[in-house]
């Protein structure tokens, strides 16, 4: 028979299974598997397991020897045949143009080939006997690659297997990071400029008033984001209703270029992300006793230093709660800055849905996602140090 401490243990166990189970399959699993796949370079074996398996015992001097190419010869036209090699030549075109071609290519003729097989490949193209080229084969026979992560932040892999920067023209993601933080970080401070104060009007309130105001708040939250952000798409236009407004009250003679620009990012992103930042700041509020601030006029202090001394320190928990939850969110935007900014306005989600959706790069997709991670995580370690680790946590209780 169990005793009370172990029905009680049994019972405390049932209660938190299932937060458990949501934490592995919603957070932890998903997780792994995105470290995994920005680093997973496991096509090269999986379309040429012997070819591999030779290429990893080579010691990569020269060309490789014979029972390498023989190797080649034998399982390209088994990997086309069953479609392991789409994986792998886009995988390999991804680090070097051209690889893709060159891959088809040989495995349509590959079969006929007869020994000496170095010399049939080279025959077919002159790329098979670089050396350059067996040192990428050779790369890619290793089960993980750092090339994505590097990638990633503007880095690649030079032939000889060093870490090199990108041309100019490719050299796009460390910018494309930072614009990301930017514009989150602008977003936050205008949705604080803006949210504090409604939150301490809404937090003065009280009865049916108060009831009124939260739900006029809450409505946002019942229509969709691409509802939202196509109606400034419709606002802003050249003929659209912000440029009626400001031509009939003669503040412009010929419409503004509203649509398209980081302004319109900037409009629609606060507008979608501001009752994030006003709910918490509301909860920390409603909790700050007026008798506080009485107690502060009472002994002389004028209003501006009740809510330096008094106010604004016990609203640091809804700053911080709010400031975090805007900023988090912010970051990984994409369908705001995609229909009302310029091509100078996407954010990092951009391109990790143009690496799924159209270039099916996987690996890509999961390193910009990953380093995204890392900012948001680094950014939550940095509010901890500012604020500190006790209002932070005051803070996620008000929010």
């Amino acid at each position: 028979m169990m005793g009370p401490s172990g029905r009680r243990r049994t019972g405390i166990f049932l209660l938190l299974a299932p937060l458990g189970g949501l934490v592995l399959f919603a957070f932890l699993l998903p997780l792994g598997m995105l470290v995994w796949r920005a680093v997973d370079n496991t096509e090269l074996a999986t379309a040429l397991p012997e070819t591999t398996r030779l290429l990893r015992s080579w010691d990569g001097a020269g060309l490789p020897p014979e029972p390498v190419f023989a190797a080649l010869a034998a399982e390209l036209p088994k990997a086309a045949d069953n479609q392991t090699l789409g994986l792998l030549s886009r995988r390999l075109n991804f680090e070097q143009l051209g690889m893709r071609a060159l891959l088809l290519r040989a495995s349509r003729v590959a079969q006929g080939f007869r020994a000496p097989y170095a010399e049939a490949f080279q025959a077919l193209d002159p790329r098979w006997g670089e050396p350059e080229l067996w040192q990428l084969l050779r790369r890619n026979a290793l089960p993980v690659t750092p090339l994505y992560m590097l990638r990633a932040v503007d880095l690649t892999l030079s032939a000889g297997g060093g870490i090199v920067a990108m041309a100019g023209d490719e050299a796009i993601f460390r910018e494309l990071f930072l614009r990301t933080i930017w514009i989150a970080l602008v977003v936050t401070v205008l949705c604080l400029v803006i949210g504090y104060p409604v939150a301490w009007y809404l937090s003065m309130q009280s009865g049916r008033r108060a009831r009124m105001l939260l739900l006029l708040l809450l409505l946002p939250f019942w229509t969709s984001v691409l509802v939202r952000t196509t109606a400034w798409f419709i606002l802003l236009q050249r003929e659209g209703v912000a440029n009626s407004a400001l031509r009939l009250l003669g503040l412009v003679e010929e419409p503004l270029t509203l649509i398209f620009t980081r302004t319109a990012v900037y409009l629609a992103m606060v507008h979608v992300m501001l009752p994030f930042m006003v709910l918490p700041l509301y909860g920390a509020m409603r909790r700050i006793d007026p008798v506080l601030l009485k107690a502060a006029a009472s002994l002389g202090a004028p209003g501006w230093t009740q809510f330096r001394r008094i106010y604004l320190p016990l609203s640091l928990p809804g700053i911080a709660a709010g400031s975090l939850m805007v900023f988090t969110i912010s970051i990984g935007f994409y369908i705001t800055p995609a229909l009302v900014g310029g091509n100078r306005d996407q954010m990092i989600s951009t391109f990790i849905a143009f690496f799924v959706n159209q270039q099916v790069n996987w690996g890509m997709a999961a390193a910009l996602g990953l380093l995204l991670l890392v900012l948001v995580g680094t950014m939550l370690y940095l509010l901890q140090r500012i604020v500190g680790a006790r209002v932070l946590q005051a803070g996620r209780g008000a929010g």
